[in-house]
């Protein structure tokens, strides 16, 4: 053999593997509400089975971009993964496990870990790609039991749901249980090999699949239908005889913000019948046969608003936990939004009674995921005539929405009977968008870039850091700002400020969970806990003094805010129920007197979004929503953590057994 033979046959074996490499490869697309958004390619390794994976998606300037490797050993458990990038706030993302015959070791962000190993345990990334739950229902396909313990912690089992002939081939849908609140849903070619991972919101797929996207969808949601009523069936409670008697409650009454001791409230179905002192002129008897709570001088308020809402999977079994029974959708899927909003009243999903706000968007490639896109005023008009015979309440403008249009799209809705709102459209101030016909605004930094007409662009995440950079440095003695405010007072401008998300964003950090999950994460399931470690923008360099001064800055615009008159919504746009506790005790730590704030979650909603006649208060006629808290939020206000029972139309809830029902340790 001769030099040039020998040079010749590591470039021939080289060839041959990366052509093996190449039929072996594929590409997913990444899409939410059925947009393709970015693309998720995979392909096998060198050597057996070693996989290499690159995720990435774009939405609005977000969005994760994570390359990474991993090793299986013949049982498909892994012995090795590394990943690098960025998640969806573009924060950094860095992370390696390695394992041997008898110990296992991993480091990320959120953890990490050293420890012997004397069974074969599952590693679960921080930041996977979507392939990797895939790869999970694998291994347990091959486990004794479909079982499998995990890393860092937890066990993982899986079970088949049902399979579907879809372009010609069998798909079957699998359960992992353990991972999360409910089952974790992933999609299987009867060979094993991945047909698509979807949620709600985001999911990846084959391209020969986005066609049937909705078919897999519809037998995934009836999947999770089913696992919703069981919870309802179990966990949300008819008393006696659809009647219920509440003794010896301590009584908070919005209106004029008192506390009565020693009072009864009386429900017949849905409704309350009845309310007065425990003892004395005025009291009235037990009824035979009534079934009785004794509150044993625990706060009976009316149910909390939260006002800035996305429902997916279990957002509405959170929101009862957490004693919210109104809430307002400010933008989702539509028409599989409506269904939820049925399963809701119907009691057949446990969830909290929803005021729909109907999105419409511009187009562009910054448009944000919905297919409700408006460039015309005959589009404009279709849209608000859908969303009115629909039965939404308000119209939600977002921020590519074309600034020639709003006041077409305004005076509409209006015609309609129907509320506008949103976020400030791109290159529009909050005066115009007001002006224009706007009637509330969503998220407090839109009022801070009312003064930067220069900055323009609000459809990716600068809207957010750019008003980090500026807030703390506003003066709001500025007679611009002091103008601005009488303008609004004027108009009647409603804010739905979002505080909780803000703090989130500019308090928190890429690695810990959000301050508003803080107290109650160490009880989440393991690998929920874990997806909760990530949500903050990444600090620039250099610009830290600015980010730890912008939401202390934020908490005193909102309370100038207040003092004006101006009127304010509690709402989240975050993880629910929690969260709007959060979002109450940001208010408070704001300077607003804890009485206010509990109104300004109680009765502000209902008066605003026309819920008045039935909610916000608790009183004779009205539907029976209210929570008893173990404390006074009124003295402190971190008591509205404590719900010790919700009561939404006269069902029970009780939340610690349906938090354990979650996966959630008992406090």
């Amino acid at each position: 053999m001769n030099a040039n033979n020998t040079l010749k046959l590591p470039l021939l074996t080289l060839c041959l593997m990366a052509a093996a490499i190449a039929a072996q490869a594929r590409e997913d697309k990444v899409q939410i509400h059925g947009q393709e958004v970015g693309a998720q390619t995979l392909e096998a390794g060198a050597a057996k089975g070693q996989f290499r994976a690159h995720y990435r998606y774009s939405e609005r300037g977000r969005g994760d971009d994570i390359s990474a490797a991993w090793t299986l050993d013949a049982n498909g458990i892994p012995t090795h993964y590394e990943a690098s990038g960025v998640d969806y706030w573009k924060a950094p993302v860095e992370e390696r496990f390695d394992a041997t015959a008898d110990r296992a070791a991993w480091h990320n962000r959120v953890d990490q870990g050293d420890e012997a190993r004397t069974a074969p345990a599952f590693y679960l990334p921080a930041n996977p790609p979507p392939e990797y739950q895939a790869v999970l229902a694998r291994a347990l396909l091959k486990a004794p039991g479909r079982t499998l313990p995990l890393l860092p912690g937890g066990t993982a089992t899986l079970a088949k749901i049902r399979t579907l002939k879809v372009n010609g081939y069998d798909l079957t849908l699998y359960h992992i249980t353990g991972l999360d609140f409910l089952p974790t849903p992933v999609w299987l070619n009867a060979d094993g090999s991945t047909a698509a991972v979807l949620s709600d919101w985001l999911g990846t797929l084959p391209a020969a699949l986005m066609p049937q996207r909705e078919k897999l969808m519809d037998a995934q949601n009836a999947a999770a239908h089913a696992w919703h009523a069981e919870l309802a069936r179990r966990f949300a409670r008819r008393p006696a005889q659809d009647a219920l008697l509440i003794r010896n409650a301590r009584l908070f009454d919005p209106r004029d913000l008192s506390v009565r001791e020693h009072m009864s409230v009386r429900i017949a179905g849905d409704r309350i019948v009845q309310l007065g002192p425990d003892e004395g002129s005025g009291a009235f008897p037990s009824p035979a046969g009534i079934e009785t709570i004794d509150a044993a001088g625990r706060f009976l308020m009316p149910g909390l608003w939260d006002v800035h809402q996305h429902f997916a999977e279990v957002d509405g079994v959170f929101d009862l936990i957490a004693g919210v029974t109104s809430a307002r959708d400010m933008a989702n899927d539509n028409v599989p939004m409506l269904a939820r909003v049925k399963r809701f009243d119907e009691g057949t999903e446990l969830g909290p009674r929803v005021t729909l706000a109907g999105i419409v968007e511009g187009t562009g490639p910054l448009a944000g995921p919905t297919d409700v896109r408006v460039d015309s005023r005959e589009k404009a008009q279709a849209a608000v005539d859908w969303y009115a015979a629909h039965g939404y309440e308000q119209i939600k403008i977002y921020s590519s929405f074309p600034k020639e249009l709003i006041q077409p799209i305004a005076e509409m809705a209006h015609a309609r009977g129907m509320r506008v709102s949103g976020h400030v459209p791109a290159f529009t101030v909050a005066h115009e968008f007001i002006d224009f016909g706007a009637d509330e605004i969503q998220h407090l930094n839109f009022i801070l870039l009312n003064f930067f007409p220069e900055f323009g662009e609000t459809r990716g995440k600068d809207r957010y850091t750019f008003a980090a950079e500026k807030v703390a440095a506003f003066d709001l003695d500025d007679p611009r700002f002091t103008a601005f405010v009488d303008f609004m007072r004027q108009h009647h401008t409603v804010l739905d400020p979002t505080l909780v998300t803000l703090e989130g964003l500019f308090y928190g950090e890429p690695a810990k969970a959000p301050p508003a999950l803080q107290p109650v994460i160490a009880r989440f399931p393991v690998v929920a806990r874990r997806q909760m470690l990530s949500g903050a923008v990444a600090v620039p360099a250099g610009h830290e003094d600015a980010y730890a001064k912008a939401f202390p800055a934020f908490q005193k615009m909102a309370k100038r805010l207040y003092d004006a008159g101006i009127t304010l919504m509690p709402g989240t746009d975050a993880f629910s129920g929690y969260s709007l506790h959060r979002d109450l005790e940001l208010y408070a730590q704001a300077g607003i007197p804890k009485a206010e704030v509990l109104r300004m979650a109680t009765l502000v909603p209902a008066r605003v979004l026309g819920a008045e006649f039935d909610r916000g208060v608790i009183a004779p006629g009205k539907l029976a929503d209210m929570i008893l808290v173990d404390g006074d939020p009124t003295r402190d206000i971190s008591d509205i953590r404590r719900v010790w029972r919700t009561i939404k139309g006269g069902r029970i809830i009780d939340p610690v057994a349906l938090e354990q029902a979650l996966g959630i340790a008992k406090p």
